[in-house]
């Protein structure tokens, strides 16, 4: 048998990693990657309008309800575990201990790869945070020193996510992942959001753009060929090749 195939994507909020990465997560499910998500927090205060509309909501019973329909999405997609922190949001924040509970599952992942959100996100920004910690915590996982004897972190590339509104972000796109063969199960894991009904066209709009988008820059790489739906990627750290 050949070496595990792990991913690991980390999520400000329970639905995050459905809509914006939740074709790569289905695509590499399919291929045999074992893809863990965090959920940092279930989005319950800030994320759950719809919810908190209902008469007499608590904040415990937004929660469950996130919580149930971010292990629903995740299912969905084929994600191998969901970790769920808890931590709260608006706004997120983590301790010393949550920050290296996070280095503890990045070490027994081992990803080949990493996701989050964008470097800024004026909006949002629980979202920039996460990835602010993702990568200190990449970076304390990949040290010799931080509990000597464990396996160390080798140098997986960290891929953002698309944010909600892009050109406001300074996120630049150089990655398009063609998800056509699952996007059933992203459109499925999208409909389990039933907080943020208002998303679910949005999303698939997006995916559609982005297949646009695959197609214009495939000639050579990926045999010009069509794609219906797509999600981008802005790497964070160069990638290593053989050929171009």
């Amino acid at each position: 048998m050949g070496e595990k195939k792990t991913a690991l994507v980390i999520s400000a909020h329970a639905a995050d990693f459905v809509w914006r990465c939740g074709g790569a997560i289905a695509l590499h499910a399919a291929q045999g990657y074992e893809v863990t998500v965090v959920c940092l927090s279930f989005g319950e205060r800030g994320e759950s309008a719809k919810l908190w509309k209902q008469k007499d909501m608590t904040l415990e019973r937004v929660k469950v309800a996130r919580r149930a329909e971010a292990k629903k999405a995740a299912e969905a997609l084929g994600v191998h575990d969901l970790v769920c922190f808890d931590l709260g949001d608006y706004p997120l924040r983590l301790t010393e201990e949550d920050k290296l509970r996070l280095v503890d599952v990045i070490r027994a992942v081992q990803p080949a790869f990493m996701m989050s959100h964008s470097h800024y996100d004026p909006y949002n920004t629980d979202h920039m945070y996460a990835t602010q910690v993702t990568l200190e915590a990449r970076m304390i996982a990949q040290a010799w020193g931080h509990k000597p004897g464990e396996k160390v972190l080798g140098a997986p590339q960290l891929y953002l996510f698309e944010p909600h509104q892009t050109e406001q972000m300074g996120w630049k796109p150089d990655v398009f992942l063609d998800i056509t063969p699952v996007w059933d199960r992203k459109r499925a894991a999208i409909e389990c959001m039933e907080g943020q009904e208002h998303l679910w066209d949005f999303y698939t709009r997006v995916a559609q753009n982005r297949a646009n988008h695959f197609q214009r820059n495939s000639g050579g790489q990926s045999s010009g060929r069509a794609a219906q739906y797509a999600e981008g990627f802005q790497s964070v750290f160069p990638r290593t090749v053989d050929t171009l």
